[in-house]
């Protein structure tokens, strides 16, 4: 059973996530601040953490940068704080995903399934693409020498196409693999590829009309 420890403050908050994980068969360990948050952290296994941004006692960012100086567990942000640098900030302390108050409990559960399925997928040890070299296992990206600044999303969506390099993968595919379903705008994703191709102007991302985006060989 999958050990899930969800951070959030606000008691209701909290108890419904705790309950919808549990109804989908999860372990679900329920804690309301930052130091409870990391103390729990360093006494058990976790499969996934939960953690809102603003939380008592040490903040949820604060929470994310120590949990990464010792490990790579997923982590999915909550946040009230819908604004760029935020995301940015997060994104850049490697989360798996973040979502943003008020959700949908079911949105949240269809998340917390794609990030868990994600981390068992088998991971190769490198992809290499004429100039790029992609490793999975520490999720970084060299282009040469130089290592790439990628958000956490362009980072997946390149990894996701690098993998199914020649075939044609239509948006919802994309969208369903990167963010665990297919209600969202688009051109949230159409962002994302503009600015792949933005970071990374030799790489042969093709848009297929009608279809989606295809990585050539």
């Amino acid at each position: 059973m999958k050990k899930i420890l969800v951070v959030e403050d606000d008691p209701t908050i909290n108890q419904v996530i705790c309950e919808f994980l549990k109804a989908q068969g999860y372990e679900a360990h329920a804690v309301f601040d930052g130091q409870l948050a990391l103390d729990f952290f360093k006494q058990n296994n976790l499969d996934l953490i939960i953690l809102d941004i603003m939380i008592p006692s040490i903040s949820g960012i604060d929470v994310l940068k120590e949990i990464r100086k010792t490990s790579s567990v997923p982590i999915l942000m909550l946040t009230a704080l819908d604004d760029e640098y935020t995301q940015l900030t997060s994104f850049n302390q490697l989360i798996s995903d973040y979502v943003t108050k008020p959700f949908s409990p079911l949105i949240l559960m269809k998340r917390v399934e794609n990030i868990l399925r994600q981390n068992e997928s088998p991971k190769e040890s490198l992809i290499s693409i004429d100039n790029l070299r992609i490793y999975p296992e520490q999720g970084i990206v060299y282009d040469q020498d130089n290592q790439l600044e990628l958000t956490r999303k362009e980072y997946d969506i390149l990894l996701l196409l690098a993998q199914n390099r020649g075939y044609v993968l239509t948006r919802d595919f994309i969208m369903e693999s990167i963010w665990g379903y297919t209600e969202l705008d688009s051109r949230v994703l159409d962002n994302h590829v503009r600015n792949l191709r933005k970071k990374i102007p030799h790489l042969k991302l093709k848009t297929v009309i009608g279809r989606g985006y295809q990585l050539e060989v």
